[in-house]
C-alpha cells in the first residue's frame, strides 16, 4: 500500500485570515498583512480589529485589487490600541516607515524649510532652517521649498539688513564685507549700527513675517519723512528702498482676500490612474509656496481615499495649522480631525469649501494639480519610450527598472569621491543617490581604476550580502540560475549599470566581479568613453565580451545617456567640493588638546587667524584670555614641530 509522505501546503489567503480571527479582540488596533518571505502587502486600522479581519474573511464583494492582497496573505500581526484615534496615528507612522505594496503612500517625504530669527546672539542672523527646533529663535514657516525661502530671505536682507554670516565669520571681521557695501547688512560685526537698533530691524523682520505689514509699511513710510524733514536724505533714501522692496513681495504673494492667516490648501486631480496632489501653504496671511506630489497607489483608489491616506501621513512629523481646506471630504474626515487636534494639542478643522474665497482658493489649487499632472504623464510617457530604446541599445531581457551610473571626482588624488546616481522610470531618483569617500591609502593620487574598484567592491559586496549570494558557490559555478534569481529579487538591483570611462574602467570593475563571485551575466555593464576632443555625440560604448559601437548623434537615446553620465558627473564633482571644503575649513587648532570653543574664539579673536596664532611669541599667545603658560607651550610647540 502506498503512502503519501507529501508535506500539506501552509496555509494562505483567506485561510491565514479566518484562523487569525478566532483570536482577535473587539477592540481597536493596527494590523499587518505579510506575504511569502515576509513582504509587507498591506497596513490598516480598525474601530474593531475583529470586525475588520473579519470582512477580509468573507468571499466575494472585494475589489480586484483586495481580493489580489488577500489571496497573497501569509501571515498577519496585530497591535492593539486605546482608541481608534490612537490607531490611525500608528497606521500612518507605519505606511511611512514601512512603505507596503497595497497602500497609499506619500513620496518624496522631506522636511520642509523654515527661516530662523536666531535670538542667542548680541546680533541677530537670519537663516534657513531645517530640523528639529533646538536653537533659541523665531522660527516662520513652513515653506513649500528651498526657492520660497531663499526669495523671501532676499526680501529681509533688501529690506531689513540683518546678516547671514557664520558667528565664527562675524567674530573675525575688522571690516565690513561685501553684504554691507551692496547694501543687504547693516555692518553690527565692526559697530556700524548700535545693538539697540539692529535689535529694532531684527524686530521689524519678524513683524514682517507674522504678517504685520501694512502698520510695519506706515511705521517705515513716517521714519523716512522724518528723516527727510530733518534733511538726513541717506537716511530716508535706505528707508525708501526698504519700504519698495517690501511692496514688491507683497505684491507677489497674493495674499488671500478673505483673510485666510493660516491654512494649508490641498487639492487631487486624477488621470489615467495617476495622482497629483497640490499643497498651497498661507502663514500670516502670505502665500508661502506650493508643491506637488505624486502619491503612490493602486488604479481604483478614489480621491476621498487619497487624501484620507495622504493628511494623516503628511502631518505624521509637522504640526498642521488650524484650517486645513481640501477639493474633496477625506474618507473619515472627522476621524482625521480628531487625529491631527491630538497630535497638535489644539482644534483643528478640515473642509471642503463650495463657495467663497476658500472655495476659490482650492480651484486654484485644482487647476496647479491638473497642470502638473498633465505634464508629469507628458514626461512619464517620454521617459518611458526613451527606456524602451536602451533596452534595444543594450539588449537588455526586460525594460530597466533601475539604471546605475558611476563617475569619480578628485584634484591630483586628494578628496577622492566616487558617485553614484539612479534613474528610474520616474526620472532621476535622488534619494538613492550616493556618494563613496575613497578609503584605500594605497592608491596612487589619481588612480582612477583604483578609485573605480574600490567602488565597485564596496556597492556589490553589499548587494551579495543583500540577495544572501555566496562568493565560493559563484567561483565554483554551482546555482548560477538561483544566484542570479537572488540578485534580481534585491530591492536595489540595478539592471543596467553605466560606467563614465573607457575600455581600462571597464576592465577594472570586471577585475573586481571575478574577485567579489560576479560574473558579467549577473549585471548589464556598459562604459561610456568620452569622443575624440571630449565632443558630445561622438561617445564609444564598451560592452564585456562585445565589439565597441557608437549611437547616431541625432539619437534621443544617445542624449539620455549623455544626461544620465552628465549627472553622474556633477553629483561626483558635487560631493567632491563639499569633502575639500570641508578640509579647507578646519582649524588646525582644533587638533589641540585642551582647546575647546570659547579659548578658540578668544585665540582667533586676538590674532585674527591661525595662521597669525602659528607667526604669535610665546609670550603673545600666554595673555590670551583663558591661556595659561602650559596650553600657550603646547600651541607654540604644536605650531613649531616641537
Amino acid at each position: 500500500m502506498a503512502h503519501n509522505n507529501s508535506v500539506p501546503a501552509a496555509p494562505q489567503g483567506v485561510e491565514v485570515i479566518k484562523d487569525n480571527l478566532t483570536r482577535l479582540p473587539n477592540k481597536p488596533g493596527v494590523y499587518r498583512m505579510f506575504g511569502k518571505d515576509g513582504d509587507l502587502l498591506y497596513v490598516g486600522k480598525a474601530k474593531s480589529l475583529k470586525n475588520r479581519v473579519g470582512n477580509y474573511a468573507k468571499m466575494g464583494g472585494h475589489t480586484q485589487r483586495i481580493a489580489l492582497m488577500i489571496s497573497l496573505t501569509v501571515s498577519m500581526e496585530f497591535v492593539v490600541t486605546e482608541s481608534e484615534t490612537e490607531a490611525l496615528l500608528l497606521e500612518a507612522n507605519l505606511i511611512k516607515r514601512l512603505k507596503p505594496r497595497f497602500n497609499i503612500i506619500l513620496r518624496d517625504d522631506k522636511s520642509f524649510p523654515y527661516i530662523l530669527i536666531r535670538r542667542d546672539h548680541r546680533a541677530p542672523q537670519v537663516v534657513k532652517y531645517r530640523g528639529s527646533k533646538k536653537i533659541k529663535g523665531e522660527y516662520f514657516g513652513p515653506f513649500a521649498s528651498a526657492n520660497s525661502v531663499n526669495r523671501t530671505l532676499d526680501t529681509l536682507q533688501k529690506a531689513f539688513l540683518l546678516r547671514d554670516c557664520t558667528d565664527a565669520v562675524f567674530e573675525q571681521r575688522s571690516r565690513p564685507c561685501m553684504q554691507y557695501q551692496i547694501k543687504r547688512c547693516a555692518g553690527p560685526c565692526v559697530d556700524l549700527i548700535s545693538e539697540r537698533d539692529y535689535q529694532k530691524l531684527a524686530d521689524q523682520a519678524a513683524d514682517f513675517l507674522r504678517g504685520k505689514v501694512v502698520s510695519l509699511h506706515e511705521q517705515l513710510a513716517t521714519d523716512m519723512e522724518a528723516a527727510s524733514e530733518a534733511m538726513e536724505f541717506e537716511k530716508a533714501a535706505a528707508l525708501r528702498d526698504r519700504i519698495r522692496a517690501i511692496a514688491a513681495v507683497r505684491a507677489s504673494q497674493d495674499i488671500n482676500p478673505e483673510g485666510v492667516e493660516e491654512a494649508d490648501v490641498f487639492a487631487v486631480a486624477q488621470d489615467g490612474g495617476v495622482s497629483c496632489v497640490q499643497v498651497f501653504f498661507y502663514r500670516s496671511g502670505q502665500n508661502w509656496g506650493t508643491k506637488a506630489y505624486y502619491p503612490k497607489h493602486e488604479k481604483d483608489s478614489s480621491e476621498a481615499d487619497i487624501l484620507a491616506a495622504f493628511l494623516v501621513q503628511f502631518y505624521d512629523e509637522r504640526p498642521p495649522p488650524k484650517l486645513i481646506l481640501t477639493s474633496h471630504t477625506p474618507d473619515q474626515s472627522a476621524l482625521i480631525e480628531e487625529a491631527l487636534a491630538l497630535r497638535a494639542d489644539r482644534k483643528i478643522e478640515i473642509r471642503a469649501p463650495q463657495r467663497g474665497g476658500k472655495r476659490e482658493l482650492v480651484m486654484q489649487a485644482l487647476n496647479n494639480a491638473k497642470e502638473a499632472l498633465s505634464r508629469k504623464l507628458a514626461e512619464t510617457a517620454s521617459q518611458a519610450r526613451l527606456l524602451e530604446e536602451v533596452k534595444k541599445v543594450f539588449e537588455l531581457d526586460e525594460t530597466p527598472r533601475r539604471i546605475e551610473v558611476y563617475d569619480n571626482s578628485h584634484i591630483q588624488g586628494t578628496n577622492a569621491v566616487g558617485g553614484m546616481v539612479v534613474a528610474n522610470a520616474e526620472g532621476f531618483d535622488k534619494k538613492n543617490y550616493r556618494k563613496f569617500n575613497i578609503k584605500d591609502q594605497d592608491l596612487e593620487p589619481g588612480d582612477d581604476y583604483g578609485m573605480m574598484r574600490e567602488v565597485f567592491r564596496r556597492r556589490f559586496s553589499r548587494l551579495m550580502k543583500e540577495a544572501d549570494v555566496n562568493a565560493e558557490e559563484t567561483h565554483a559555478g554551482l546555482n548560477v540560475e538561483e544566484r542570479r534569481k537572488k540578485l534580481k529579487a534585491t530591492e536595489n538591483y540595478p539592471d543596467l549599470v553605466l560606467i563614465d570611462g573607457g575600455l581600462g574602467q571597464l576592465n577594472a570593475v570586471l577585475e573586481v566581479f571575478r574577485e567579489i563571485g560576479l560574473v558579467p551575466d549577473d549585471v548589464t555593464l556598459v562604459s561610456i568613453a568620452k569622443g575624440p576632443d571630449r565632443d558630445a555625440g561622438r561617445e564609444k560604448f564598451f560592452r564585456p565580451n562585445k565589439a565597441p559601437f557608437m549611437l547616431p548623434e541625432t539619437a534621443p537615446v544617445l542624449y539620455y545617456l549623455q544626461r544620465l553620465r552628465d549627472e553622474a558627473h556633477r553629483w561626483a564633482i558635487g560631493a567632491h567640493r563639499s569633502k575639500r571644503s570641508a578640509d579647507i575649513k578646519k582649524n588646525p587648532l582644533d587638533e589641540i588638546e585642551g582647546i575647546g570653543p570659547a579659548r578658540k574664539k578668544a585665540l582667533l579673536h586676538r590674532f585674527g587667524s591661525a595662521r597669525a596664532i602659528s607667526r604669535a611669541k610665546l609670550a603673545d599667545i600666554a595673555t590670551v584670555d583663558g591661556v595659561n603658560q602650559a596650553l600657550a607651550e603646547r600651541i607654540y610647540n604644536f605650531f613649531h614641530g616641537s
